[in-house]
């Protein structure tokens, strides 16, 4: 209640919410999606049914993981330095969420799962920039834990795809086909559940790194180094975003779960947890701020090619690599001009 009448009386902190829910809920339509494309893909689950459960394991994502580490979120608020002039900082931080918005929405109505995570990356770079004029208001230590983690999704998510789908394969490869498909139609549903409890975890703590930036810049206050994540904004969060994944979510679905690689039911539970697993190391160590988007569709590839390279649609994949090396340049720039034309008709 506080918040509520706080934003009625400070115009600044109410159009930066607006923008962030609104960067929140085109990630339900491009990242969340990633989460529940390979179960219904595989006809484990049906789509109405994959996206309610996307949302509650969203929003236990956000919830359980920040109680337990909210070192993401800390790691986006820390990435960024827009000073503590509220008018120019609250109008460079809100273009920097209006060029997200603007790459994202692009990126969803072409069908490609471009990263939001490295769109918000890149959006809030390209702005802090901008905003002083050279790379004084951004953080060389953060933008580390960016690498490492383009990495360690890269290769783990690819690896441990590899591996688990081949373990699953020498397991059950003396069972019976039809009782293994019964099996893991279960089983991937338990998979989808988890990575969409991580993409909470990941995804939900770096917007809500962002929303609390747009409090403090709003009140011209200095980003502090730790905070408490008030629970509202833990729901409102996991709710925005299994909107957005109910509304636009299935071109995405398509291009991931369909178009990339044919699996079958142990396949699409094999990449699940895969890209799991690879989210929760990222988010235990250092709070890395991993994409979900590079994570599972990498995953996909390592349990594509562990039954042949041929079986992996590299056309689809060329396609996503482009989107994700584009993403950071790109957005980035889009971020820097957005915020220099506000800054010069607002700002005098």
């Amino acid at each position: 209640m506080e918040f509520l009448a706080e934003l009625i009386q400070n115009p600044a902190l109410l159009i930066t919410v607006i923008l962030t829910i609104g960067v929140i809920l085109v990630n339900g339509w491009t990242d969340a999606p990633n989460a529940i494309a390979t179960c219904i893909s595989t006809r484990a689950i049906k789509p109405q049914h994959a996206i309610i459960m996307a949302a509650v394991f969203n929003f236990l994502g956000v919830f359980v993981m920040t109680m337990i580490n909210s070192s993401v979120a800390m790691t986006i608020s820390n990435m960024v330095d827009f000073g503590t002039d509220v008018k120019a900082s609250a109008i460079a931080l809100c273009a920097a969420l209006f060029a997200i918005v603007i790459w994202a929405t692009a990126a969803w109505y072409f069908g490609i799962p471009t990263s939001e995570s490295h769109a918000l990356i890149a959006g809030l770079t390209g702005s802090a920039i901008a905003f002083h004029g050279n790379f004084s208001g951004v953080s060389g230590a953060e933008w580390l834990k960016v690498v490492m983690g383009l990495f360690l999704s890269t290769f783990m998510g690819f690896g441990l795809g590899y591996l688990i789908v081949k373990a699953v394969e020498a397991i059950f490869k003396h069972q019976d086909r039809r009782k293994t498909n019964k099996t893991f139609k279960h089983a991937q549903i338990g998979g989808a559940a988890a990575m969409a409890f991580m993409h909470g975890a990941q995804d939900g703590q770096k917007f809500m790194g962002v929303f609390l930036i747009g409090m403090f810049v709003a009140r011209g206050q200095p980003v502090p180094d730790s905070f408490n994540i008030p629970i509202w904004l833990m729901l409102l969060t996991s709710v925005i975003m299994g909107l957005g994944t109910s509304v636009g979510g299935y071109r995405i679905i398509k291009s991931v779960g369909l178009d990339m690689v044919k699996l079958e039911t142990y396949q699409g539970f094999s990449a699940d947890i895969a890209a799991a697993l690879c989210l929760l190391a990222a988010t235990l160590f250092k709070g890395l701020p991993v994409s979900t988007t590079h994570t599972k569709t990498t995953a996909i590839m390592g349990v594509g090619a562990a039954k042949r390279l041929r079986s992996v649609n590299w056309g689809i994949v060329r396609e996503m690599v482009l989107a994700w090396v584009l993403t950071f340049p790109g957005c980035a720039l889009v971020a820097y001009t957005v915020t220099r034309l506000f800054l010069s008709i607002f700002v005098k």
